[in-house]
Order: C-alpha cells, then sequence, then structure tokens
C-alpha cells in the first residue's frame, strides 16, 4: 500500500478535524459551523477559499504551474437527522443530529489531501476542493451547480468517493456504467365516504382499493419492465383511519421509486399513475398521484473509471480493487456526472472493530445509530486523492514532429 509520508504524519491532526466535526453535525444547508472549521483549515494551509455556493458550500483552489488544465474532488459534509447510540468522547453532542453516514470522513481525507497538495505541488493546472453540503436529501450538488460551479470552476471531470462498511479497509471498488440508482418519492391519495364499519354499503371504502394498488404496483415491475432492468417501487407509508368501528374518508400512501435509468423511470411513473387512477375509478373513488423526482441515477465515465482503476490499482494492488456491485441506493454526485466526466468509487470502512469502547449495539453499517467512521482511513484516503490529482494533471510529454 503506498501512502504519502507526509500525509501519515498529519493523521493525528486531521483525524482530531474528524472528530471534532462528528462531535457537532450539521443538517443540509446548516452547515455553518462545519463550513468555517473547513475554511479555516484550507486558509491556515494557503489555499484560497471560495464560499458560498450552495448556500453552505466551500471551495478550496491549489494551482501550480501554468497549465489551465483543472479536476475536481468531492467531499460532502451534511449530517443526518437522527440520534447517536456511541458513548465515546467524540460521539454527536446534539441530540438528533449524527454523522451516520461518513460525511465527516470524507471531509478529513479531502482535508488530508489539501494540506499535502498545498506544500508540494507535484502537478501542473488547478485542483478545485468541492466541500459540498446537503447531499442527503437536500440535492447540494445541483444546488452548487445553479450557483455557477462550473462556470466558476471550470475543470475537466470531477471525482468522489464514499465510505463503504463491509468491505476491508484498504480495499476499493469502482464500476463504469449505472452504480446508484436515481431517486424520487410518490404520493397517493384515494378519497371515498366514510360510514359505520357494520354498515360499509353506506359507504365507498378507499382501504381494499389501497391494498390492491400496493399489490397491483408489483406486477408493474414483474410484468411492464424488461427483467433484466433493475427498478424498486416501495410502498412504505399507509396513512387511514382514526377508530376501529368508522370507514374513513381516505387513505394516504407514500413510497419511493428507484431506477438506473430515465427511460424505466418513465415507465413507472406513467403505469402507476394510470393504475392509480384507474384503479380508483373501479372502486368508485375519486384519486389524487403526486410524483417527485429526486436524484437521478449516477452513471460513471468509462475513460474516467478506468484512469481512477489505474491509480488506486497502483496504490493498494490489483486484488484490493474490487468490482462495485451497483446499489439501489442514491447519491446526489449524480448532479456533477451529468455536466461532467468523472467517477464515484467506494473505498473500504471495515467491519467495525475500529470502533472504540463506548459505541452502540448493532453494526457499524451507513445509517445506523451506532456507526462511526473509521479513522484509519484518512492517510490512504487523503493519499488517494493527492494521487488522482497528480496523475489527471501531469505533465504531458511534448510531442515530436
Amino acid at each position: 500500500m503506498k501512502l504519502i509520508d507526509t500525509i501519515l504524519a498529519d493523521a493525528a491532526e486531521i483525524t482530531a478535524i474528524r472528530r471534532d466535526l462528528h462531535k457537532h453535525p450539521e443538517l443540509c444547508f446548516h452547515e455553518e459551523r462545519t463550513a468555517d472549521v473547513i475554511a479555516k483549515a484550507l486558509t491556515d494551509w494557503g489555499i484560497p477559499v471560495h464560499r458560498g455556493l450552495g448556500k453552505t458550500g466551500v471551495v478550496g483552489i491549489v494551482k501550480n504551474g501554468t497549465s489551465d488544465r483543472a479536476v475536481g474532488l468531492r467531499a460532502d459534509i451534511d449530517a443526518l437527522p437522527m440520534t447517536e447510540r456511541n458513548e465515546f468522547p467524540h460521539a454527536s453532542s446534539i441530540r438528533g443530529r449524527m454523522h451516520a453516514c461518513g460525511h465527516d470522513g470524507h471531509t478529513a481525507m479531502l482535508l488530508a489531501a489539501a494540506k499535502h497538495l498545498a506544500t508540494n505541488r507535484n502537478f501542473d493546472g488547478t485542483v478545485y476542493l468541492v466541500f459540498q453540503p446537503a447531499e442527503e436529501g437536500g440535492g447540494g450538488a445541483r444546488e452548487m451547480i445553479k450557483d455557477g460551479l462550473f462556470e466558476k470552476f471550470p475543470m475537466e471531470a470531477m471525482f468522489g468517493a464514499h465510505n463503504w462498511p463491509g468491505m476491508k479497509a484498504g480495499q476499493f471498488a469502482l464500476k463504469p456504467g449505472p452504480v446508484f440508482a436515481s431517486s424520487n418519492e410518490f404520493k397517493i391519495t384515494l378519497k371515498g365516504k366514510g360510514s359505520h364499519a357494520a354498515m360499509p354499503h353506506l359507504g365507498l371504502d378507499p382501504v381494499p382499493a389501497a391494498c390492491q394498488l400496493v399489490t397491483a404496483f408489483q406486477t408493474i415491475i414483474s410484468r411492464n419492465k424488461r427483467p433484466i432492468d433493475p427498478g424498486v417501487i416501495s410502498v412504505t407509508l399507509i396513512h387511514a383511519g382514526e377508530a376501529t368501528n368508522v370507514v374513513p374518508d381516505s387513505v394516504v400512501m407514500e413510497g419511493t421509486v428507484r431506477t438506473f435509468t430515465l427511460e424505466l423511470l418513465d415507465l413507472l411513473e406513467r403505469r402507476m399513475k394510470g393504475m392509480t387512477e384507474q384503479l380508483a375509478g373501479a372502486f368508485e373513488l375519486s384519486a389524487e398521484f403526486e410524483f417527485r423526482r429526486n436524484y437521478p441515477p449516477t452513471i460513471n465515465h468509462i475513460a474516467e473509471t478506468e484512469f481512477a482503476r489505474r491509480v488506486l490499482t497502483d496504490m493498494v494492488g490489483a486484488d484490493n480493487v474490487q468490482e462495485f456491485e451497483p446499489t439501489m441506493g442514491a447519491e446526489d454526485f449524480s448532479y456533477y456526472l451529468l455536466d461532467k466526466p468523472g467517477c464515484y468509487f467506494l473505498i473500504g470502512n471495515g467491519d467495525g472493530e475500529h470502533r472504540l469502547g463506548g459505541h452502540g449495539m448493532g453494526p457499524c453499517m451507513l445509517h445506523n445509530p451506532s456507526y462511526d467512521f473509521n479513522d484509519e482511513l484518512i492517510p490512504l484516503g487523503g493519499s488517494m486523492w493527492v494521487r488522482l490529482a497528480e496523475e489527471w494533471l501531469a505533465p504531458r510529454p511534448v510531442s515530436s514532429r
């Protein structure tokens, strides 16, 4: 494993920053303290800083040489609205907020790289260090782009990484093409007429219609889409009624839809809407159908993925660079990849043995109240970002004629 000595030497300093961020988590678009910590560290290391994109985003700018080439490296910085169950000293100090996805660790790895890049500028061009807010549902990537990220900081490509519990520390995983799914939500209201539960014939009961609709949606998955195209429809909330002897006036159903392509998403939305309206009509009900598209699928570009694979393989060996098994989870890095070539990959976070005494019960999985980022990854992640930037911006040989 080829780690950079100066990053190893700075590991304790960066770990302290990571644990400070973990102790003071902030939710999407409210990462003011987090942004202050990031901006101060970058400024102390002599890195110019631009703030305010996506409300609380921070961009560090490291230049060297004369080339106008540039590459972007991204870390997300927000926490989740959940209560931490760990009790070690750096556990969240704010009930109901927790870094349960490792964004504090992503920030630390990019800060480790930033310090080295500022001190050892072994590249020709510009590295843009993108510290992005609001990945957890807020679409911070989309908002940074809307605020002019790529106009203010023109870059050739964008790279990002996410820690992955269950995969060994020291390993990576990546693949070209779709790696994370689109994230979409729906809300359906079926309206009937309430009645006494002992006399249902006097009303129009929306509950049986809702039950049939849940089942009918699964026939879209099994009978309308191609079997080889991954897609998920999950009804996760059903609200109806207030008393056991009353047929309710209405039923509200909510849930999520996930796909790897927009074409399949179009199909699922169209069929769900049609089923809702037609089934409601069959039960003499009225229906309201709402469908909200959140994050598009995350689709890695071929050339940039193979570039990242070469760099990572050189660092840790081919046996430790695995093929990324796509997940139906979602990631707003997808917005960057719609506008710029790039690659989003995984870095192993281990199986939880790194957690200190006082951690909560349960596995060290993402979005789990017992999660904690593995600080052993900071030198590896920092070295990873430096090598990617240096290789991308390596001076190109002058061709002879």
